[in-house]
């Protein structure tokens, strides 16, 4: 990866997309489109189809047909495995060209979205792949007049919702299981970021992937999602998103056909540094990296520095030094370590989270402005809020994007109390020397993944959950394998 090819990619055309169902682009039932606004300068990049109920329906009944026939569905796992290796290596050889794109329709850095989007779904096509002939189904312990099989098998259609941030390594995590186990999937990508998981299914037609088995249906939640959300021929939901369309989607569930939802829901993610922690300048950099990158547009970010008062405002200081000494910009520069925040709705919401967070007592140590307006694009400098109290807005609700509320604690019992004094329970991290200290924390912080003096890089071989109203079900690991798999037994008298 280099300057040149990453701009002799920035200017290229990008053609308008319609809906990719039963393995043809389609411009859906009323040829309304939706345009893109690039984050990068606020200019307009492509229209993609606004889908219509229609349009879902067309979908849901290829990937039905397609499940059915068994064109996929009853593939050798050999020869499904071969099918994802090849949409992997496909992926890899245009990783370059697809993180671009992604870049100019949803303002992650270049650096961080070559790594985490690009290869990192070609990572987990190429994980599934190789775990398609390797789920065994069972012999139960039975007498010897009876055989009792448990066959694994495939679900039938998928529905995938994913969101803006990061669309095409959460939607990996989602389709390359489904279609690994053997089901139909048809994905609704964030209709501000579909263009990079667009060009996925294209791929994944030229790798083999039969027609009908992978669709994507473009446009907004309330209409696409919603159809998808209330078919009666979906039988298992996916999402990464809100809490509150998380909600409306487990009500679409019970009004249908009581689908299986799996959600995952973001979180307001504790990362709890003790004066004994190992390398404190480490963990400042990593602490202010954990929120900061991607405009702290990630689910999992360290959204609440909770330190140990001894020493707080030493602390406070490194990570407003980092803050500061962050190059926000441009993300498809190189030297440029923080993008763009992906909409101008979204930095708004922001700046307004900074001036309620002051007005409740917060201070404002460093940044929480928009820069670089004159670029067009939507840049926010980020911020650092000190003395941020458990019942502020700041510390309950989440941000989505550079804001980070810092509050000190004394000892153990209060960093546990302050970590889990909010309704979320995604993520958390500990920096600490104690070992006994260390297991504590992990075992006392209410999460799906606790980091121990690290902050994110967990990668696919465990598995990305929440616990309370961050969700349910997990994303990577073999455990997601799960989600899409249906145990039948075979009773049989001998």
């Amino acid at each position: 990866m280099d300057q040149p090819s990453i701009d002799a990619l920035r200017t290229r055309e990008v053609s308008d997309r319609g809906h990719f169902i039963n393995g043809t682009f389609q411009a859906g039932e009323s040829e309304v489109q939706h345009q893109v606004l690039s984050p990068v300068d606020g200019k307009p990049l492509a229209r993609i189809a606004a889908g219509s109920p229609a349009d879902v329906d067309a979908a849901v009944r290829a990937a039905r047909v397609a499940f059915e026939d068994g064109r996929w569905s009853r593939k050798a796992p050999t020869a499904r495995r071969g099918v994802m290796l090849r949409l992997a290596d496909l992926i890899e050889t245009r990783a370059l060209e697809i993180a671009v794109l992604g870049v100019r329709d949803n303002g992650t850095e270049i650096n961080l979205a070559y790594k985490a989007e690009a290869l990192s779904a070609a990572a987990t096509f190429r994980y599934y792949a190789e775990a398609v002939d390797k789920i065994n189904g069972e012999v139960a312990p039975t007498g010897h007049d009876v055989l009792g099989l448990v066959h694994h098998v495939p679900v039938g259609v998928v529905g995938v919702i994913v969101p803006w941030n990061f669309p095409l390594m959460i939607g990996s995590w989602k389709i390359a299981p489904a279609l690994a186990a053997g089901n139909s999937v048809v994905l609704k990508p964030a209709e501000s970021a579909s263009l990079s998981l667009l060009e996925i299914a294209e791929l994944a037609a030229e790798a083999g992937v039969p027609d009908g088995v992978f669709n994507v249906v473009t446009g907004s939640g309330s209409v696409v999602g919603e159809a998808l959300a209330l078919s009666m021929d979906v039988d298992i939901l996916a999402f990464t998103g809100s809490g509150a369309t998380g909600r409306r989607l487990l009500e679409y569930s019970a009004r249908s056909n009581l689908k299986r939802c799996y959600l995952e829901l973001g979180g307001k993610s504790p990362n709890i540094v003790f004066a004994d922690a190992p390398d404190l300048a480490e963990a400042a950099r990593v602490s202010a990296a954990g929120i900061f990158r991607n405009s702290g547009q990630v689910c999992i970010a360290g959204s609440r520095l909770l330190v140990q008062q001894d020493i707080y405002e030493d602390f406070l200081a490194e990570i407003i030094r980092h803050a500061e000494n962050f190059r926000v910009g441009d993300p498809l520069d190189l030297s440029s370590q923080i993008g763009a925040v992906h909409s101008l709705s979204e930095l708004e919401a922001n700046l307004e989270f900074v001036t309620i967070a002051e007005a409740e007592g917060a201070a404002r140590r460093t940044g929480g402005a928009r820069i670089l307006a004159e670029t067009g694009g939507y840049y926010m400098s980020p911020a650092v809020m000190a003395g941020v109290k458990k019942t502020d807005s700041l510390f309950q609700r989440e941000v989505f994007g550079p804001v980070l509320a810092t509050t000190p604690f004394k000892n153990e019992e209060e960093a546990i109390r302050l970590a889990n004094a909010t309704v979320y329970g995604l993520a958390g991290g500990v920096w600490t020397a104690n070992l006994s200290r260390a297991h504590r924390m992990v075992a006392g912080v209410r999460a799906g993944v606790v980091h121990v003096n690290t902050y994110g890089g967990a990668d696919l071989t465990v598995p990305l959950g929440g616990v309370r109203q961050s969700g349910n079900g997990h994303d990577k690991s073999l455990h997601a394998l799960g989600k899409y798999i249906d145990l039948k037994t075979a009773w049989i008298k001998l």
